[in-house]
């Protein structure tokens, strides 16, 4: 047990130095869960907007462009706040601003307008980056730094629970409708397609409103239990702790070379879950309607969840650098596979992917994070502004798609994987000798 100086300022007391504290993990499941499932709803958004305003590939991945530049421009207030009212008192405070993002859903579906959507994403991905610069170092601090990289692939495994869920959640209450085709769109009135658009719009209301409301009891529930402080400095000797006070995080290469592994991988998994609704309605790739698309949707998303619980275990057999490089390697060759086949074995190609994304965030995530002590919240909050690479790269790819098509586009993604199958295998057995792995 060590008593150190914790990243609020105050004394603080780690309870997690020698095992894993159960308990709080089990509460810590919860967030992972809700955020995961509010991110994969943006996959069931898209080509719902897309079809109610119009839009093309590149303007309907604005969705994903606004929501997840939000990682990049509070991820850092996120880590000062955290530093202010500690890693609980943000948690909390990320569930109340995501449930404010969730409630701006009903007056943009009452006005039908693409701009108020667009504006309560950026709110709701503000809470969820808040708890993610929390949450993510927490749950990887409850316990000793050799088995980080598990404990944080259980968390994230329901995390991913949330995201096999949200296709089948969304595919029934916001894909229920039938959409008028875009031809005749284009011969209605401009009151009588604002009317088709305010109807269709509607669906967006009973979910997100009940999505608020969970997210406030969350919150309530949660500021009322007693979780463990956590102390980043427990790696550090008394005498060295005045020399920690001039390093800094640019100093990190692992650091910023797992932040890059975050960018692409986020981008990647981001930019295929994106297109699959409209992949999967290709007449060369599958034929589905958008609401039975929807339902495939949620095997990518249930892939990731079986591959994190498998990696959980995984992960305490095997280095991260192998299990993290031949994920990735494996991940490639699943795309370029779909990229050059048709038919149902494009389609499966590309649902397995999911399941070797599985362990790289929490992977990369950890890697990333060895070593740093009292920079860790510093550390956690470049390492979730990363995740703005789910804003850039499916933006780079919905143009891509309007010049060559959709299948095609894929290119870019595939090109993330060999990224991060370098960062596995020379990244994380670098980290690994710091850490004095074998």
């Amino acid at each position: 047990m060590a008593i150190g100086v914790g990243a609020t300022g105050t004394t603080t007391q780690n309870t997690g130095a020698t095992k894993t504290d159960v308990r709080a993990m089990s509460i810590a499941t919860m967030l992972f869960f809700m955020w995961g499932f509010l991110t994969c709803l943006n996959d069931i958004l898209i080509p719902h907007l897309k079809g109610i305003f119009d839009l093309n590939y590149a303007q309907a991945m604005l969705v994903q462009f606004c929501f997840f530049s939000s990682y990049f421009i509070f991820a850092l207030p996120a880590g000062k706040l955290v530093e202010w009212r500690g890693y609980k008192g943000t948690m909390v405070i990320g569930l109340l601003v995501m449930a404010v993002g969730a409630f701006l859903f009903l007056p943009a579906s009452t006005a039908a307008s693409f701009g108020l959507f667009l504006s309560a994403l950026v709110i709701l991905a503000a809470g969820i980056t808040t708890l993610q610069v929390a949450a993510n170092p927490y749950v990887a601090n409850l316990g000793p730094p050799e088995t980080a990289s598990s404990r944080l692939n259980l968390a994230q495994a329901f995390n991913s629970f949330g995201t096999f869920v949200a296709p089948f959640f969304g595919g029934i209450l916001i894909l229920s409708s039938t959409q008028v085709a875009q031809e005749k769109l284009q011969t209605l009135s401009a009151a009588a397609l604002q009317q088709y658009r305010m109807e269709q719009a509607s669906s967006v209301r009973l979910p997100y409103m009940g999505i608020g409301l969970a997210l406030v009891l969350l919150a309530i529930s949660f500021a009322v239990l007693k979780m463990p402080t956590m102390d980043f400095t427990r790696d550090i000797r008394p005498g060295e702790l005045d020399a920690t006070e001039n390093d800094s995080i640019w100093r990190h290469p692992i650091l910023l070379a797992g932040a890059l592994g975050i960018f692409v991988y986020v981008g990647a998994e981001v930019s295929i879950g994106s297109f699959l609704v409209n992949y999967f309605a290709l007449p060369d790739i599958a034929a589905f309607s958008e609401r039975t698309a929807a339902k495939y949707v949620s095997l990518y998303w249930g892939g990731a969840m079986v591959g994190r619980f498998i990696g959980s275990w995984l992960l305490t057999k095997v280095r991260t650098s192998l299990v993290l490089g031949t994920a990735a390697v494996v991940a490639f060759a699943l795309v370029v596979m779909s990229i050059l086949t048709h038919g149902h074995t494009a389609m499966w190609a590309m649902l397995a992917v999911g399941l070797f994304n599985s362990v790289m965030f929490p992977s990369i995530f950890t890697v990333g994070l060895t070593g740093l002590g009292p920079l860790t919240s510093k550390g956690s909050s470049l390492m979730v502004a990363a995740i703005v690479g789910g804003a850039l790269i499916p933006l780079a790819e919905g143009h891509l798609a309007d010049a060559i098509g959709v299948q095609h586009a894929f290119v870019i993604p595939a090109v993330c994987y060999i990224y991060i199958a370098l960062f596995g295998y020379l990244g994380g057995r670098r980290a690994e000798r710091e850490v004095g792995v074998a």
